[in-house]
């Protein structure tokens, strides 16, 4: 069956009656996991299949499991260092290929089809919420060392999404809890934060997520939100052909689109073919119940791309040597 439009979160570490309702909704197509979602892998692993249990239709189960300080699975999972460590090595390229596959096998091994990686964003040393989370200060290191992490992410199954177009590392505010407005040109723009992006469309990135952030001299509406970015420049100037995934719309970036169904709709009219509630089961439940979502079947398409490769069982990976490799390389990222 063809995979909705709508991606929410859940409340706890197993599936509430509530939660198996709105999980067979015709609206629902994904699940995003959080920590508060994690004990223990054979617990999660319970938890997958009550998911996939749910309902007949296909669920895309994703999570943001970076590193560093965004890593919702801790306990009996690697460790992951933040990605900003890698480009201090002689062997970065290297050591990019084997953070991503580690990641994404230790995800896809769990049966959850993708993480929201790798950060494309640049470290202009002003954002607190990305800082470590991106690679690198220059545009083209940052090309070079996610383009090899995300060939390790496809090794081990898993669809790459590059995020928050068209950068989030300018602006000092931070989008879960402000409206952040960059001011820069668009010639400032596309001389830095465009590049990574651009870079990795051609070599075949297969999602991307905006950024909630107003660019005032090019649009009023935040890049989510917005036909121009999404449309004229992600679509047509860059040629993306992949999923737009909306960030979350209950972060407060959002809240300049009006209510939960209003900012539904718009991220949806702008051109997102998944759209992200969490965090608030009311505002999902409102975006049920009142928005009016049109879902092409260009969309289906793309997000049917999303679902993770055929992949082995966490026991089978732990049992490789591969996997042994890539901890002793990735743990000694410091």
């Amino acid at each position: 069956m063809s995979i909705a439009p709508l991606m929410l979160d859940l409340d706890g570490i197993e599936l509430s009656k509530e939660e198996n309702e709105l999980l067979q909704h015709p609206l629902t197509g994904g699940v995003i996991l959080f920590s508060r979602n994690y004990e223990s892998t054979e617990q999660l692993s319970v938890l997958i299949d009550a998911i996939r249990a749910s309902t007949k239709k296909s669920l895309l189960i994703s999570v943001d499991h970076e590193g560093g300080r965004v890593q919702r699975f801790i306990p009996e999972f690697t460790q992951l260092p933040a990605i900003a460590k890698i480009s201090q090595y002689e062997n970065a390229q290297q050591k990019s290929y084997h953070h991503g596959w580690l990641m994404a096998a230790e995800v896809r091994a769990m049966g959850i089809d993708f993480s929201f990686a790798p950060v494309l964003d640049i470290d202009y040393g002003v954002s607190e919420v990305i800082g470590d989370r991106s690679f690198n200060q220059n545009p083209e290191t940052i090309s070079l060392l996610a383009n090899e992490y995300i060939k390790g992410m496809r090794e081990a199954g898993m669809a790459s999404t590059g995020k928050h177009f068209p950068g989030h590392g300018a602006v000092t505010e931070d989008s879960h809890h402000d409206i952040p407005v960059d001011r820069r040109s668009q010639e400032e723009i596309w001389a830095s934060d465009i590049i990574p992006f651009k870079r990795l469309i051609e070599a075949g990135l297969d999602a991307v997520m905006p950024a909630h952030i107003i660019y005032s001299e090019l649009d009023s509406k935040p890049a989510g939100f917005s036909s121009y970015w999404l449309q004229d420049i992600l679509r047509k100037q860059l040629k993306f052909d992949g999923v737009i995934f909306s960030d979350d719309l209950t972060m407060q970036g959002a809240s300049v689109m009006g209510g939960y169904p209003e900012r539904a709709e718009a991220a949806m009219e702008a051109g997102c073919d998944m759209i992200l509630v969490c965090n608030n089961r009311d505002g999902a439940i409102q975006v049920i119940d009142q928005a009016k979502i049109n879902h092409t079947a260009k969309s289906v398409e793309r997000l049917n791309k999303m679902i993770g490769k055929t992949f082995m069982n966490r026991s089978a990976l732990l049992d490789t040597r591969r996997w042994s490799e890539a901890v002793e390389e990735v743990t000694a990222i410091v």
